[in-house]
């Protein structure tokens, strides 16, 4: 056990929970329930094991998994131990996590027996040689049966509990190094603007090896003493069968999320009555998307993050929903913003547009081992996001894209986010992403990939025309490529950098 406490440490927190609430349900997987004594006693034990095992403090555990009660084990086990997260996807390829492993020259590896094959032909192509571990409830069972008490290292608010890469859109993907501090105050600042109650039942089906699958509601319910019904992967139908069965009050999702449980045949028949409110982030959330969940009776809680800020930037609480459909909101507390004109670096005072600033307790510590990205993304204790965003005179924060994603058509700044907002007012576009493409007058215009509803006889030139109407003529997409889905990644973000790719296949045949 620890001779000293940090309060901002999260084994600190699960140690609370396991004395103070020990009899309560921290984790219902699949029916399966798992108590706070339970969860703190196992990941105490599975500390002590990995340290007799050989790792010391500060090394890296990569997982691959699912989402599974013996992640979230692993987790506070790492968190008590002194020792790094790296929780790793598993829609990658071997090369690529070969890279990963190689760059945080992991200690250990975790995975689940369905990602065992993954695992090994990664670990083949990697040079380094880590302990490896199969995350499942037997072989961990065997770990911990095994293991009596012993001491662990003392642990300090800034010392590394996650390392989360980046998604690589350009170059190779960078380590985001989140402390335990980071991840403590912006599961502060969550709670002092969307809070998680202990009597809150928590739908989890984001993916574990993104930040949000921890620091948007999971890490906060048990913080709180909350359950937390935790699913493998998202899927609709389950989602809403279980809404109804556990009676869940909160969930967080991206709009895709929301989209396709929108769609689904069931969706408007089913008892959403126990939802108090839901949460959204990741992207703008379609108005057409957000008022059909308010007609359903459901609070949505709108926000922004990144990575790097552990996630949580900007919310919209559900009093502002209707008033501000399309902004992200303001800072949470704790949290600084602000903008800098993306031509002069000057910092933007009251309403106007320019790259979105970051500075707070909740902004990582850096990339791991690349000082270089890191003096790039850190200006003046400000994390410079690469987002753009427009402030209103109240002080509300609309994302209008990245800047990578903004072009230029005419001499006029184009940002898709609101192109792709009149496409889905459309009544039969179900899904719309824009992209900037080569154009030999205006330099670059808009190419519109759009997923029109089962049945739909909408033609590009009735979409164009829709646009037309509701847009300058220079934010018009010059064409439309109709699609069955859009290409997504594992947290169902669009890839734009796959339709970029297929227009330049275009271009060559």
């Amino acid at each position: 056990m620890n001779s000293e406490r940090s309060e901002m440490t999260l084994g600190a927190w699960i140690r609370d929970r396991g004395t103070v609430t020990p009899s309560r349900i921290a984790i219902d997987f699949q029916d399966r329930t798992t108590t706070y004594q339970e969860l703190n006693e196992r990941s105490e034990r599975l500390a002590v094991w990995l340290l007799a095992s050989g790792l010391r403090r500060g090394d890296r555990v990569a997982t691959l998994t699912a989402n599974c009660p013996e992640h979230v084990e692993l987790f506070f086990a790492c968190a008590k131990a002194g020792l790094i997260l790296v929780p790793l996807n598993w829609r990658l390829a071997p090369a690529e996590l070969a890279y990963q492993l190689d760059d945080a020259e992991v200690a250990a590896v975790f995975f689940q027996r369905a990602h065992g094959a993954l695992a090994e032909s990664a670990l083949a192509e990697a040079n380094v040689s880590p302990l490896r571990v199969l995350l499942e409830p037997e072989e961990l069972e065997g770990c911990v049966a095994e293991t009596v008490e012993g001491s662990l290292p003392a642990v300090g608010d800034n010392d590394p509990l996650m390392i989360v890469y980046t998604s690589g859109t350009t170059g190779k993907p960078k380590g985001a190094v989140l402390t335990h501090a980071n991840c403590f105050w912006t599961n502060v600042s969550l709670d002092r603007t969307a809070d998680v109650t202990t009597n809150d039942v928590v739908l989890q089906m984001l993916p574990q090896f993104h930040v949000g699958g921890w620091n948007v509601q999971p890490l906060l319910a048990w913080w709180k003493g909350a359950t937390v019904v935790l699913e493998p992967a998202f899927d609709a139908d389950r989602a809403l069968e279980l809404i109804e069965r556990k009676r869940v009050t909160t969930m967080m999702g991206v709009p895709a999320t929301y989209l396709f449980m929108a769609e689904h045949p069931r969706f408007f028949e089913a008892d959403l009555s126990s939802l108090r409110q839901v949460i959204v982030g990741g992207a703008p959330m379609p108005d057409v998307l957000l008022r059909t969940w308010q007609e359903r009776g459901v609070s949505i809680v709108q926000g922004y993050g990144l990575t790097e800020a552990a996630p949580n930037v900007l919310c919209l609480p559900p009093e502002d929903a209707v008033r501000k459909v399309g902004f992200a909101g303001r800072p949470y507390m704790h949290v600084e913003v602000q903008l800098r004109d993306t031509a002069t670096g000057e910092v933007i005072q009251g309403p106007g547009r320019g790259e979105l600033l970051v500075r707070g307790p909740n902004v990582f510590a850096g990339y791991w081992r690349n000082p270089e990205a890191t003096a790039k993304a850190l200006k003046d204790g400000w994390l410079l996001t690469g987002d753009v965003a427009e402030r209103d005179a109240e002080g509300y924060y609309r994302i209008c894209d990245r800047t990578k994603d903004m072009y230029i058509s005419g001499g006029e700044n184009v940002y898709p986010a609101e192109v792709e907002a009149v496409l889905h007012e459309h009544p039969d576009v179900i899904e719309a992403a824009v992209i900037g493409v080569p154009h030999e007058r205006w330099g670059e215009t808009g190419l519109a990939w759009v997923v029109l509803r089962p049945g739909s006889g909408a033609s590009e030139a009735e979409v164009i025309d829709h646009c037309r109407a509701k847009l300058a003529k220079y934010k018009v997409p010059s064409g439309v490529r109709f699609i069955e889905a859009l290409p997504r990644s594992a947290m169902n973000k669009v890839l734009k950098t796959d339709l970029r790719e297929r227009y330049e296949c275009e271009r060559e045949a």
